[in-house]
């Protein structure tokens, strides 16, 4: 089937070619002139301008959002729904609230347009792995969209499914997305106390390695690890800053309008605040405090 595609970075150029390799037809679109040429001399068919998919595609179209969540989403769905017509469908693949994806489903069916948001995971890897889909919305628009999904999965019946009414999608991504942020939590301290452990001099890297093969531990992640401990088990060349995405931060803000305790998830967004705190005066105070009412010693700079 047709398809559009808006934004061409990296995971939307990727979902692009993974699509054309799977014979549909995408026409494509990015905001960056520049980007827009070099994925023409690529071979991609490219518009100009959002109003493109109007004449490009027939109808009823289908239009994929994969732009950055926050303000290019919103502008970019707000700006197709003025150029769309009734019985169009938008799909946004982006990382975006569901709570922003129920409102903009709203104001889009009322122009008659359908929208579907799709949570989708596999990252860089997609082109070459699939990507794992978590669709919501209505079950005729994602009906229309079915084949797109299945060609975008790691195979036709594995990977991809519609969870629930539009909305449904980026929750459960939200979640998964929460998920991750515990799993690597837990992988990197457990990496650090056998770095810890200098009597022993253990090989990290080796250790990720052969967790890979049979342990209870074995995930994509702890491959990801491997291979990252592999280029430099000190990982020296690295600053020690993570970033979040905003998806740890509305899992927590959900668990906590639902009462639903998450601690595990919970400290591991509060350790990437920590990270970003090159002061780091908490624990500071806390050596202050042991030796207050201990007299514990306390390290001073020199």
């Amino acid at each position: 089937m047709d398809i559009g595609m808006v934004g061409l970075g990296r995971m939307g150029g990727n979902m692009s070619e993974r699509l054309r390799r799977g014979g549909h037809r995408v026409v494509s679109y990015d905001r960056d002139p520049d980007t827009r040429q070099a994925a023409a001399a690529s071979g991609c068919e490219v518009v100009d301008s959002l109003e493109g998919f109007v004449e490009a595609l027939e109808a009823p179209r289908v239009v994929w959002v994969m732009v950055p969540s926050g303000n290019p989403t919103e502008a970019t769905v707000a700006a197709l729904g003025d150029v769309l017509e009734s019985g169009d469908l938008v799909v946004d693949g982006g990382n975006s609230n569901y709570n922003d994806s129920m409102r903009r489903g709203e104001s889009l069916r009322r122009k008659g347009i359908e929208m579907v948001d799709a949570g989708v995971s596999g990252g860089i890897w997609g082109l070459a792995e699939g990507y794992c889909l978590m669709v919501g919305g209505s079950e005729q628009a994602v009906a229309l969209v079915e084949p797109v999904f299945r060609t975008l999965a790691p195979t036709p019946e594995k990977g991809y499914a519609h969870v629930g009414p539009l909305g449904a999608g980026h929750f459960v991504k939200m979640v998964h997305n929460g998920i991750e942020y515990g799993l690597m939590q837990a992988y990197a301290e457990g990496f650090e106390l056998m770095r810890a452990k200098q009597s022993l001099d253990l090989d990290v890297a080796q250790i990720a390695e052969i967790w890979r093969h049979g342990s209870v531990v074995r995930s994509w992640l702890l491959d990801l690890t491997a291979a990252a401990l592999e280029e430099d088990d000190s990982l020296s060349g690295i600053v020690p800053w993570v970033d979040d995405s905003g998806e740890g931060r509305w899992t927590v803000e959900e668990s906590i309008e639902l009462a639903v305790p998450l601690p595990v998830i919970s400290m591991a967004l509060q350790a990437r605040f920590r990270s970003r705190d090159e002061t780091q005066f908490g624990f500071r105070l806390l050596a202050a405090m042991r030796n207050q009412f201990g007299g514990h010693a306390v390290r001073r700079q020199s």
